[in-house]
């Protein structure tokens, strides 16, 4: 969906006459379809409007909710006690959607698209359009410490997201995904709590660059992820400490 068919016609209009406001004390001749075309250019400079720290970090959270993805799948099949079941339901649910709403921001900016595919424990991202040659990235091949994505062509950019901030490896990965039971509830709060901090980082981190997140809704979408993510740490941290202390 584009920026203008996502738009209200009641919001459309609203603005038109905010355009035509100023210049009603010396007569307006524009047209209706003369400040529409005016309201749409404005909307379209205002999406143009991105830094490369934009485009580095909704590439980057895309690879790290992805891997979110594969921790949350795990909770129904490795016997997850049902509050566990119902955060890690919640969790997927949400960053599917923010994975779809940041491969959207990229399409609308020419800027090539990571594809998120998953099987199991393995993590497949296919970069396409804007400039990019397809590049089929298989995270399943290599230790998550050491994947450097820029070996695999793709735009041009290296997206090593094992560097990344919260991001487990494959061991850890695989860890929580032999765990069972009590033992998998334990390990998936103490890494999911880790993998949101590191996403709040990455927020921080692209606050603190010069430009960015001024454009479009780009600061809506970082500062969303850094709202929920911190609730969910809060919330997960209360489940582990009662977790732990009726083990005491």
């Amino acid at each position: 969906m584009t920026a203008r068919h996502a738009l209200r016609p009641s919001l459309v209009l609203a603005a038109l006459a905010a355009l035509a406001a100023p210049s009603l004390a010396q007569t307006d001749t524009r047209s209706a379809e003369e400040l529409e075309a005016l309201y749409w250019a404005r909307q379209e400079a205002a999406i143009q409007r991105f830094t490369d720290a934009d485009v580095a970090f909704m590439t980057g959270m895309i690879g790290h909710h992805a891997q979110a993805l594969i921790m949350s799948e795990m909770a129904e099949r490795n016997g997850a006690g049902p509050a566990v079941r119902r955060l890690a339901a919640r969790i997927d649910n949400a960053q599917r959607d923010e994975i779809e709403t940041m491969q959207r921001w990229l399409r609308d900016r020419g800027q090539p698209v990571p594809e998120v595919h998953i099987e199991g424990t393995r993590l497949m991202i296919h970069m396409t359009g804007g400039d990019a040659e397809s590049a089929a990235m298989d995270h399943g091949q290599m230790d998550h410490g050491q994947m450097d994505h820029g070996q695999h062509g793709g735009a041009g950019m290296a997206h090593d997201h094992g560097s990344m901030p919260g991001m487990l490896t494959q061991a850890q990965l695989d860890e929580l995904d032999a765990a069972r039971g009590a033992e998998f509830d334990r390990l998936f709060l103490t890494y999911m709590i880790g993998h949101h901090a590191g996403a709040v980082t990455m927020v921080d981190d692209l606050f603190a660059s010069d430009g960015a997140a001024q454009g479009g809704n780009t600061f809506k979408v970082a500062s969303d992820i850094q709202v929920d993510q911190r609730t969910e740490i809060a919330r997960m941290q209360l489940m582990l400490d009662q977790m732990l202390g009726a083990t005491d």
